[in-house]
């Protein structure tokens, strides 16, 4: 509809990626990329001014759409998102059900184990205090009844509330988190862009071994050899996030200034293996892109190969990195479990394990439901970002 008017323009397509296309004899196509849309003129040889206003019609019709498209999926996503998010939560409360027993009879257990004995009747006031004795859909629905207000209830194990439980771990987590997955993309974006487009070159070749090597390796064995290499040769105590005289002090600038002289290290551990498998994602994502019509024709046309690379191929190759954000976001929570128990990292993945050995449903229920609840959101912003990213996905959002 935006092209109606637009000198000798007979019709607009869509045409599905891959597809091969020929000139006719009256008329001709000519693609507007990466938008997937094939303009078909009347005239065999269009002034450069028809072919310009025909690019500039539609650009200015998809952003145009845009804001329809992305309030369309904004308004649908929610809807989606609120009843996901309560099949979550009931799905997390099933499984932290699941064991045969409670808290107070891992408590129990516990304390026999130790030589100590807790009485029938304390048992009892035990689970009448925590709401064990309730059926479990009543003992959901009073689980629920709290956290929609924000009070996640009290941790069985730590005696004190889940979000205090929570608090500076989550922090933690975040920050190392959040610089593992910035080195993951600082090293995999150039490294794969230079591998495509180097291909079968020395660089290629060691880009290549460097991924299957992070890939072989798991990140425990990686944190094990560093934290072995760091205090045979160096004399460093490599675990942990803080140094021992900060590790109970309140916050400061120098504990700030300790924490980031700690975090490369588990930020590099946890980096390793995303780095290497995002390098051959790109790597193959840019191989792909680089053999298509358009760019044969914009280096035909003389443009810089720099220009033609960055302009649509990378942009179309970062569809996997959009898409990955969906997973990425509760990671960010999590952290890696099993690296944050070799090196000693105060993180939620330890209290995590902790929490569901102890069958402590309160903490391990808030930690499982925040988890889901940024799977969530980490698929609308992947949506967001796809959008953004490869404009036919708007296109045909709004079809």
């Amino acid at each position: 509809k935006a092209l109606v008017g637009a000198p000798g323009v007979t019709e607009v397509r869509v045409f599905p990626p891959g597809h091969a296309y020929r000139n006719g004899r009256t008329f001709q196509y000519y693609a507007i990329p990466p938008t997937g849309l094939r303009v078909q003129t009347t005239a065999s040889k269009p002034e450069d001014a028809v072919r310009a206003s025909l690019v500039e019609a539609v650009r200015k019709r998809i952003a145009h759409s845009d804001h329809d498209v992305v309030g369309v999926l904004c308004s649908g996503g929610i809807d989606s998102a609120a009843i996901t998010c309560i099949a979550i939560s009931i799905l997390t409360f099933i499984i932290i059900r699941l064991p045969p027993g409670d808290f107070v009879d891992a408590y129990i257990a516990n304390l026999a184990s130790n030589g100590s004995v807790v009485s029938a009747d304390q048992a009892q006031a035990m689970r009448r205090e925590y709401g064990l004795d309730q059926p479990v859909i009543i003992q959901y629905g009073m689980w629920m009844s709290r956290v929609v207000v924000g009070d996640f209830g009290v941790s069985m194990m730590w005696r004190r509330p889940v979000t205090e439980v929570i608090g500076d771990r989550l922090w933690l987590t975040m920050a190392v988190s959040f610089s593992a997955l910035f080195l993951t993309w600082t090293i995999a974006l150039p490294i794969g862009i230079y591998s495509a487009v180097r291909q079968y070159s020395l660089g290629d070749y060691a880009a290549t071994l460097l991924g299957f090597i992070g890939l072989a390796i798991p990140n425990f064995l990686l944190a094990l050899i560093l934290m072995y290499l760091g205090f045979r040769y160096l004399g460093l105590s490599v675990g942990g996030l803080f140094s021992p005289e900060f590790s109970q002090a309140p916050w400061s600038m120098a504990k700030a200034w300790d924490l980031a002289k700690h975090v490369p290290l588990p930020a590099c551990v946890l980096a390793l293996a995303g780095t290497a498998h995002q390098i051959r994602i790109m790597r193959a994502n840019l191989l792909d892109e680089l053999r298509r019509p358009y760019v044969v024709t914009a280096r035909a046309k003389g443009i810089s190969e720099l220009h033609t690379v960055l302009k649509y191929p990378v942009r179309a190759a970062l569809n996997p990195f959009a898409s990955s954000i969906a997973y990425l976001f509760p990671y960010l929570v999590s952290g890696s479990i099993i690296v944050s128990l070799v090196l000693g990292l105060p993180t939620v993945g330890p209290l995590l394990l902790q929490a569901l050995v102890a069958q402590d449903m309160f903490l391990a229920g808030t930690i499982v439901l925040l988890l889901g609840i940024m799977t969530v959101i980490g698929t609308l912003v992947s949506d967001l970002l796809l959008m953004w990213i490869e404009p036919r996905i708007r296109l045909q959002g709004r079809a």
